[in-house]
C-alpha cells in the first residue's frame, strides 16, 4: 500500500522535495525549458553535420579525408565531454574574455534586446557544442557504413549508369534507404542527451534538469531523483515511439496496417 501511495504522488506531481520542501513538480517546471532548448540546439547540430560528414566519408572511402574523419569520430566518441568542455572554456575565456557559464552574463540591465539574444545565443551555443560531439562521432559512422551497403545495391549503379547527378543519387535514393539504422540511433538519443546534460549542465553552470539531478543526488533528495528518472524513462519510451513512426515514413513497406 505504501508504494501504491508513492506511486500515486509520484504520477499526480504531489511530492515535495526533501531539501526545501517545494513540489517537485515546480522546481522541474522552472528548470524543464531550458534543458529542452540545450538539448534541442545539440540535437539540430548533430544531425546537420553527422548525416552529410557520414554521406561524403562513403563516397570517398578509404581516401584520405575518410581516414581523418574516421580518426575524428573516434576522437570524439572516445574523449571526456567534460575534459573537452573544460578546455573550451579556458580557451574561450582567454581568446574572448568574455564569460560563458550559466544562459546569461551577470549584467544584462543596459542589454538591448539584440544584445540580449547575442549574449543567450552566445552561452548556448558551447554547452551545445560539446553536447553534440559524441552524436555527432557516432551518427556520422553509423551513417557511413549504412551508406556503404547501400550503395553497392544495383539500383545505385544503374543511376549512375542512366546520368543521374551524383548528389540526387546519394541524397535523394541512397540516403533514405540508409536511414533506418540512424533513425534507431535517433530514438535512444533523446534519452541520451537528457542524460549526458547532467555532466554538461553541471560545468556550464546550465540551469537545466540534469543539474537539479546531479545536486539532489548529492544531496540524497529522492523525491526529486526518482522524479527526474521518471521522466527519462518517458523520454525513452516517446524516443521509441517517434523512431516508428519515423521507419514507417523513410520505408513504406514496413508501415503498420
Amino acid at each position: 500500500q505504501q508504494y501504491y501511495l508513492w506511486l500515486k504522488k509520484l504520477f499526480t506531481g504531489r511530492l515535495y522535495s526533501f531539501k526545501d520542501g517545494r513540489p517537485v513538480l515546480e522546481k522541474i517546471k522552472e528548470r524543464i525549458g531550458n534543458t529542452l532548448l540545450l538539448n534541442l540546439v545539440a540535437t539540430l547540430i548533430i544531425f546537420s553535420l553527422a548525416i552529410p560528414l557520414g554521406v561524403f566519408s562513403a563516397k570517398r572511402q578509404y581516401s584520405f579525408l575518410d581516414h581523418l574523419g574516421t580518426f575524428g569520430a573516434y576522437l570524439g566518441i572516445s574523449t571526456p565531454g567534460f575534459w573537452i568542455a573544460y578546455l573550451l572554456i579556458l580557451g574561450t575565456v582567454m581568446l574572448f574574455g568574455y564569460p560563458v557559464l550559466g544562459m546569461r552574463s551577470f549584467v544584462t540591465e543596459n542589454f538591448t534586446m539584440a544584445e540580449l539574444v547575442l549574449d543567450r545565443t552566445w552561452h548556448l551555443m558551447l554547452p551545445s557544442i560539446i553536447l553534440a560531439i559524441h552524436g555527432i562521432a557516432g551518427i556520422s559512422r553509423y551513417t557511413r557504413s549504412s551508406m556503404l551497403e547501400v550503395i553497392r545495391q544495383d539500383y545505385v549503379r544503374t543511376a549512375k549508369a542512366k546520368g543521374v547527378p551524383e548528389e540526387t543519387v546519394y541524397y535523394k535514393h541512397a540516403l533514405r534507404n540508409a536511414l533506418l539504422p540512424i533513425i534507431t540511433i535517433f530514438g535512444f538519443l533523446i534519452p541520451s542527451l537528457i542524460g549526458g546534460s547532467i555532466i554538461i549542465e553541471t560545468v556550464f553552470a546550465w540551469p537545466g534538469i540534469g543539474r537539479l539531478s546531479f545536486q539532489a543526488v548529492l544531496a540524497r533528495d529522492y523525491p526529486v531523483v526518482m522524479t527526474t528518472l521518471t521522466i527519462s524513462a518517458v523520454l525513452t519510451l516517446l524516443g521509441n515511439f517517434i523512431a516508428d513512426i519515423l521507419y514507417g515514413i523513410a520505408d513504406p513497406r514496413i508501415r503498420y496496417r
